[in-house]
């Protein structure tokens, strides 16, 4: 492809190296809703940041007996033992309370932080900072890679979508959150971290080295050969609409009709950006996404803007993988829906959750709200978006530099089958 724009530093992501932002490292692929004076991304979700003004009214239906039970119990006999064990004050006993409370509720994405951990959560959302560059999240309970990022310290050293991640330096991630993963993987700029990824089977121990992370946003060119047009964008910053518009009118510009859209790896980012992407492809008032609160309150629809410009004639092909997650899979997902582009590769990752985060005594508890139902009514989070057309990607075809998948979306559209 002939055109790559890179983020300014102020536009870096937390891309460590996990969000879901969104998991990068953020925690699995986040889906944001931009503030009107947001100049850069924030991190893992819909995150409006609320203050304390919290409803604390005791629920009477809670017998507390068992829990001042235990809570008296470790205050009159608990004795330090090893170097790992302390006695907590009684604020570090709180918080662990309110993590098992959260933990209880079985959701990787529904935790609370600790203001250490908060304030790291939140220094990550605002700038640079020594990370690998791969988006992780808790898929069936384990710590997978949802992408590296291209170009990145985890790409480069061989992280692939879909690793397992065993351990971090020897500390096991069993039950591990994404969020305490992403402590462990952060470092000094120019130190390594191992880490141990179980892959289709195989164990592999692969040390990254870490650097101030820069993520490229999208990349297009107009392929002479076949006469097809790629559009490949890696993440939804604030600024992924206009890149994306700039590209668009490139390819219009192009005289090609035959357009491929590469979502493969695309761990998510704002929401705003993929309904203003997705706006060219439809009429005004089309259904995009529904943010699905369960009843809790009202359902909220976010609909086409209306640009509607892509030329009339054209054939649409989205490139998906079990890296594509988020705000990805929003605009896929509508694109499917609405017949406008057939969906090639494999089944994404299944990042479909709204979450908030919600200031408290310092620390920070980040809570899912709601799910992203596509317009016909289905859930991200059930299991991904399934292609259209199926096709894989081995270890095999990225060593010898081979990508079906890109091949077969060229395929599609040049014979139609």
């Amino acid at each position: 492809m002939s055109n790559i724009s890179h983020p300014s530093s102020s536009m870096v992501r937390r891309a460590i190296s996990y969000a879901v932002i969104v998991a990068v490292s953020f925690v699995a692929g986040a889906v944001f809703m931009r503030p009107a004076n947001a100049s850069m991304d924030t991190l893992v979700a819909h995150l409006p940041l609320i203050g304390n003004s919290l409803d604390a009214t005791p629920d009477n239906s809670a017998n507390f007996t068992d829990f001042w039970q235990v809570w008296n119990v470790l205050k009159t006999k608990f004795v330090e033992t090893h170097a790992s064990s302390t006695i907590p004050n009684t604020k570090r006993k709180l918080w662990g309370a309110i993590a098992g409370l959260t933990a209880s509720y079985g959701d990787p994405y529904t935790i609370f932080m600790p203001p250490s951990d908060a304030k790291v959560f939140k220094q990550d959302i605002t700038g640079s900072f020594g990370g690998v560059g791969m988006e992780i999240g808790v898929k069936n309970g384990i710590l997978t890679v949802i992408a590296p990022l291209k170009g990145t310290p985890a790409a480069l050293a061989g992280i692939r979508s879909g690793d397992q991640i065993v351990s971090i330096d020897k500390h096991s991630t069993e039950g591990m959150s994404a969020d305490k993963a992403v402590k462990l993987i952060r470092g000094k700029r120019g130190t390594n971290v191992v880490f141990t990824v179980m892959r289709k089977g195989k164990v592999l121990n692969i040390k990254v080295m870490r650097k101030v992370i820069q993520v490229p946003e999208i990349d297009y060119g107009l392929n002479h050969k076949t006469g097809t047009y790629h559009i490949a964008l890696y993440t939804f910053t604030a600024n992924s609409a206009d890149l994306f518009d700039k590209a668009f009118t490139a390819f219009k510009k192009s005289g090609s009709r035959k357009l491929i859209i590469d979502m493969r790896g695309n761990p998510g980012g704002y929401l705003d950006a993929a309904v203003d992407i997705v706006s060219h492809f439809l009429p005004k008032g089309e259904v995009i996404v529904t943010e699905d609160y369960e009843g809790k309150k009202a359902n909220i629809v976010h609909r086409s803007i209306g640009y509607n410009d892509l030329p009339k004639g054209t054939k649409v092909a989205v490139l998906i993988n079990q890296g594509s997650a988020s705000a990805a899979e929003i605009l896929s997902g509508a694109l499917q829906d609405h017949h406008v582009a057939t969906l090639i590769g494999t089944r994404s990752f299944g990042k479909g959750s709204v979450q908030e985060l919600i200031n408290i005594d310092g620390g920070s508890l980040k809570v899912t709200v709601a799910r992203w139902l596509t317009p016909s009514g289905r859930s991200i989070s059930d299991g991904g978006l399934t292609p259209d057309i199926k096709v894989g990607r081995t270890q095999a075809d990225f060593i010898a530099g081979r990508d079906p998948q890109m091949s077969r979306a060229v395929q599609f559209l040049l014979t139609g089958k």
